[in-house]
């Protein structure tokens, strides 16, 4: 097997010089990145009843806010809602009729996300390859063909690199810089990021390997989806976003390098920054302040043209106690909207941040406000959709009207074709008027930076792919990419010194495992230094099956993904084994994996010990245990149970079986879990038994999914919140 990155990286000179593409919305904030239409014409009013109601299409329903692309709209909804076969679909609309072209269909599996949170990202489209890219709720990240709906690649993101799918259901925005397509979200993953951290990684838009990794603050206290946007400051190219760590940050998009940072709060940001044509950089939040604890919210404004950490005295204004927790913010001429979370419009000068006016625009507010013909146009969550124009005093009421079917609103009304798109999870909603005229596409404009003549000095390496997995025999290809202190690609470096960390070879820049089977989960760490500069790259190596893990050495695989954070090497009665620690904030329900996500019909055993502690009820505190297969998992609970899932939140509905199973603590039982691909489906075996005794003929439970998981990694599963567990004799073997 060889592996390459496909994408020579573009030419900075080039992209500086203006045009790259156009697009009509390929952004869920339009295609300037900040909710501002040029498109005329725009319907001042609408009403359900059929004034300027285009089209309602139910089956479009979706909290998803819709882009447009090449005469194409795109939108995430449930796919077959309330059913055993529901999952997750990209759709691909006529946005002229709302009728389907084409539909991409994936399922949701070992995610606490609820169902009525798929969507809550958006798609993002690249105009240069007519291509588009999604993350879905289970972490499902994929290229699809906006012509077709094909997968050109994908990335389970939670198998691959731990990223979290939480109740919660927050997920983080794709964006697309030159080559490539960048996401984000809070991971677990091996070695110096296995603590969980938000991170942003850099794929190669078109092979989908990633080029660069970058972490922010470990430890946050939440998960977010505030979605970057680029511009540019003193020449530099930049990334602008909210980081789960609480801060604003500007990363160099095409090295990952920070260029500043501000940390507005203790919590995450969710909400999207803009930056104006002269480097002013707006944003707001709704959690603690960094600089006063006490004090939830605020809406602020710097000067985005400097480097490093920006402090409070720093900024040109903040106005504190407003919770902007959601929207993004909206300027247009020489003021500033934010949206608060309550449905409070709130306008504000831009240059001295004074407090123009208010405007209650309802009770509850998730998407954001979009600008177009002299109108802002907002949709507040309970259904009343506001047609708004800018005034000296602040805003007239153009027009106001509700949806009549109960929907909820949680996405943003997009501008497109000349008309108005509203989603609903009731439905999506097209208002115009049948003689409207659409505008020409966008021209998007690459950010304004310094031309790279100016600056040929390498001042960054950048060793790619910065990630794999690969198996013993393959040969992966290798860039070291050089850069100048802006960011900006200057050439390929082929005379950096090389060094490898582990087993495998570089020659010529392809690094090669040697044909002979490696330890199971055994890793790689390259690493190129060009003069004083050093780049690091990481492999893990994962040889066919069968796998065995013993922990006689003393530690956690290095290799398995999400675990050494969450478990620990540990004696037990002479045995070495591991432990699920209890002492981990928010990381005590979780899951790792092992290996690859192309494997399928395997069978994974482990022996599993659970220590219990008395609550304060003096009743027992047991963990729950188990294994991971082909996307599925086999639960022993502390409520003694036995139980068979893929998605927790839909048990009821889309795929699982319980059986009530009693079992002892301070006991070893052996867990073994198969799949097995059929026609019909997959079937899923378990057993479990006290270890030492003979292995049961009878497995203790077994279920058929007939919307199957076909393939997936090994892993471990527990819920360590009440006790902690033991685990040892790990095995994964081919079914025969």
């Amino acid at each position: 097997m060889s592996i390459s990155l496909l994408s020579i990286p573009a030419a900075s000179s080039a992209a500086a010089e203006g045009a790259t593409a156009s697009a009509t919305w390929p952004n869920w904030r339009g295609p300037t990145m900040n909710g501002v239409s040029p498109e005329e014409n725009l319907p001042e009013s609408w009403s359900p009843d059929g004034e300027n109601l285009l089209w309602r299409k139910e089956e479009l329903a979706t909290r998803s806010t819709p882009v447009v692309m090449n005469g194409r709209m795109y939108i995430v909804c449930r796919d077959k809602p309330e059913t055993t076969q529901e999952g997750e679909k990209t759709v691909c609309i006529n946005p002229e009729t709302g009728d389907v072209i084409w539909e991409s269909v994936h399922n949701i599996y070992l995610s606490d996300a609820p169902a009525e949170r798929v969507g809550w990202s958006s798609v993002v489209c690249d105009p240069e390859t007519d291509r588009v890219f999604v993350l879905g709720l289970g972490c499902v990240f994929q290229c699809l063909d906006g012509k077709t709906g094909e997968t050109i690649w994908e990335h389970s993101l939670s198998e691959e690199y731990g990223m979290l799918s939480t109740y919660g259901g927050r997920t983080n925005f794709p964006t697309v810089f030159e080559d490539l397509v960048i996401i984000s979200g809070v991971t677990t993953g091996w070695g110096d990021t296995a603590p969980p951290a938000h991170r942003f990684i850099a794929f190669d838009k078109n092979s989908g390997v990633a080029a660069w990794l970058i972490s922010t603050k470990p430890r946050p206290e939440d998960t977010t989806y505030s979605t970057p946007v680029f511009t540019s400051f003193n020449g530099q190219a930049a990334m602008v976003t909210g980081a789960a760590d609480g801060a604003v940050y500007a990363f160099q998009p095409r090295t990952g390098k920070t260029i500043w940072k501000y940390q507005a709060s203790i919590r995450g940001i969710n909400s999207s920054p803009i930056v104006d044509e002269n480097g002013i950089v707006y944003c707001g939040h709704g959690e603690q302040n960094s600089s006063d604890t006490k004090i939830l919210g605020a809406v602020f404004a710097f000067d985005g043209n400097t480097t490093g950490d920006i402090p409070e005295d720093k900024l040109l204004w903040k106005v504190p106690k407003k919770t902007i927790g959601r929207s993004a913010p909206l300027k247009v001429g020489d003021r500033v909207y934010f949206l608060e979370d309550g449905a409070l419009l709130l306008i504000f000068d831009a240059k001295t941040g004074k407090q123009i006016a208010e405007k209650k625009l309802g009770r509850i507010m998730f998407g954001s406000l979009v600008y177009g013909d002299g109108k802002i146009y907002a949709a507040e969550n309970t259904g009343k959709i506001w047609i708004l124009k800018p005034t000296e005093k602040g805003v007239d009421v153009v027009n106001q009207a509700r949806i009549n079917d109960g929907g909820e609103i949680f996405g943003s009304p997009v501008i497109a074709n000349g008309r108005l798109y509203i989603p609903s999870n009731t439905a999506l909603y097209c208002i115009g008027t049948k003689d409207s005229k659409p505008a020409a596409p966008v021209v998007l404009q690459a950010p304004k930076e310094t031309p790279v003549s100016a600056d040929k000095e390498i001042a960054h390496i950048q060793l790619a792919p910065v990630e794999l997995m690969l198996r013993p025999g393959s040969v992966a290809s290798y860039q070291v990419r050089g850069y100048n202190k802006n960011g900006q690609f200057i050439r390929l470096i082929t005379d950096a010194t090389i060094s490898i960390d582990g087993p495998g070879a570089m020659t010529d820049l392809k690094f090669q495992v040697a044909p002979e089977s490696a330890p199971p989960a055994s890793v790689s760490i390259i690493t190129a230094k060009f003069g004083e500069l050093s780049s690091a790259a990481r492999v893990r190596i994962m040889p066919p099956l069968p796998w065995k893990f013993d922990f006689s050495d003393k530690k956690v695989p290095p290799g398995w993904i999400g675990a050494s954070y969450r478990m620990q090497p540990k004696e037990l009665e002479g045995e070495s084994v591991l432990v699920k620690i209890s002492t981990i904030p928010k990381g005590t329900r979780s899951q790792s994996w092992m290996g690859s996500t192309s494997l399928s019909d395997y069978t994974v055993v482990g022996d599993f010990y659970a220590s219990d502690i008395k609550g304060k009820d003096k009743t027992d505190k047991i963990p729950d245990m188990g294994l991971i297969a082909q996307r599925y998992t086999l639960d022993l609970q502390g409520a003694q149970r036995l139980q068979l899932r893929s998605w927790t939140p839909r048990l009821e509905l889309r795929f699982a079986k319980t059986i009530d199973f009693p079992w002892q603590v301070n006991t070893w039982y052996t867990i073994k879990f198969k799949s097995e691909t059929a026609p019909d489906g997959v079937t899923l075996r378990g057993k479990v038994w006290k270890r030492g005794e003979p292995e049961p003929e009878q497995w203790s439970i077994e279920a058929t999914d007939a919307t199957p998981n076909k393939n997936g990694s090994p892993g471990i599963f527990g819920n360590s919140s009440d006790a902690e567990f033991y685990i040892d004799n790990v095995s994964v073997t081919p079914n025969s």
